[in-house]
């Protein structure tokens, strides 16, 4: 018998806590987890990438994993992510490259007594949102207090200690990060070597320009194409080029052991009736280019686009099938009527009714997981 909408169980406190090692676990298999304020479908990007994995989380979990003590820190890795702790060492050249910010240029600099101040009530006064701090000075179009605390965060100064409702808590960075790790500094060689390594164990096979923009190496092609030559040398990747019905073969790389897996793989035929929805940014998505090369699909997202020029929805989220991309819905959660609202489903060309089954079964598990009926509109 199926369950009822209503009919979700509530997690023992060993069942959450092993909820919460499995979501670890594939953080720490990517090496990260973008994050995103959007919660149109009922989940944000981060909640939708882990209900996908994990059939039967309870989707409150995602939300609360940026919590003291935990094995995490938020810090810009891919964009704005979750990272593993033991990542913190290696993003020291990071830390380095932004003390003057990205974006700002020398903020810090040209706001050095009011970053001071900042730093003083926070050390003082313990974690601090920017709703704490006056918010009427003005940098640009943003607040400037907002742009401090980012500069101070991206320098390493302070650090992100937990997010309630998706709102940060800044705090000194020697009461958030523990010292076994605070203490380390990986050079920047090796930092990058552990980095190309670590996108490739996600990725599977990857080009050298989407390994290089898994953690947005800018400006470092002759440091990356050094680092993967190095890699090569020792063994740890190998060349490999991807071999399409059409067109020249495409070159990449791979790590051996996934080469033998790849092998295996070809030999089993992936389940299609059980489809799962896939966030906009999930690691198999945010790289259209590559979407579009192995998936044959064209990955857009639409948020930032007027009503009248959207193609297929506000906030569509795909729909994957065995290893195939069937489907995109634009979905809208309404919590207060308990509805999944579907405002659109567009299939791909040539779909068959077992990419109709997979979107069926996509849509049935994102429901039951966020405890929202599906409702046509």
């Amino acid at each position: 018998m199926k369950p009822k909408w209503t009919d979700i169980p509530n997690r023992s406190s060993g069942a959450r806590q092993g909820d919460v090692k499995a979501c670890h676990t594939i953080i720490r298999r990517f090496g990260y987890l973008q994050i995103d304020t959007l919660s149109v479908t009922g989940a944000r990007s981060h909640g939708i990438v882990l209900l996908s994995r994990l059939d039967g989380l309870d989707p409150e979990i995602p939300e609360q994993l940026l919590r003291h003590g935990e094995p995490l820190f938020e810090f810009w890795g891919h964009e704005a992510c979750w990272l593993p702790i033991e990542l913190y060492p290696t993003f020291a050249f990071r830390r380095k490259d932004f003390r003057i910010h990205p974006w700002y240029g020398d903020v810090l600099g040209e706001h050095g007594k009011l970053s001071q101040q900042m730093v003083r009530r926070i050390r003082k006064e313990g974690p601090l949102r920017l709703s704490d701090f006056d918010s009427s000075a003005r940098f640009g179009p943003l607040k400037l207090a907002h742009v401090v605390l980012g500069a101070l965060w991206l320098r390493g100064d302070i650090a992100i200690r937990e997010r309630v409702r998706f709102q940060r808590s800044f705090d000194i960075t020697e009461r958030v990060i523990p010292a076994r790790w605070r203490k380390k500094a990986v050079p920047k060689e090796k930092a990058l070597q552990f980095l190309l390594l670590k996108a490739l164990e996600g990725h599977g096979w990857a080009q050298t320009a989407t390994l290089r923009e898994t953690w947005r190496l800018i400006k470092l092609q002759k440091e990356i194409r050094s680092t993967l030559g190095r890699l090569e040398e020792s063994g740890q990747i190998v060349p490999c080029d991807l071999i399409k019905p059409k067109g020249n073969p495409v070159p990449g790389w791979i790590r051996p052991d996934d080469l033998e897996l790849a092998a295996r793989l070809r030999r089993i035929r992936p389940r299609t009736d059980q489809g799962v929805f896939l966030s906009p940014f999930d690691p198999v998505l945010w790289d259209r280019e590559r979407v579009r090369l192995l998936f044959d699909f064209d990955h857009v997202l639409e948020v930032f686009k007027p009503a009248k020029k959207r193609i297929y929805g506000y906030y569509c989220l795909p729909v994957l099938a065995g290893d195939r991309l069937v489907a995109r819905c634009d979905l809208k959660a309404d919590r207060r009527a308990g509805r999944l609202n579907i405002l659109s489903t567009h299939y791909e060309k040539k779909s068959s009714a077992e990419d109709r089954r997979a979107t069926k079964a996509a849509l049935e598990r994102h429901g039951q997981a966020l405890n929202l009926k599906p409702t046509k509109v």
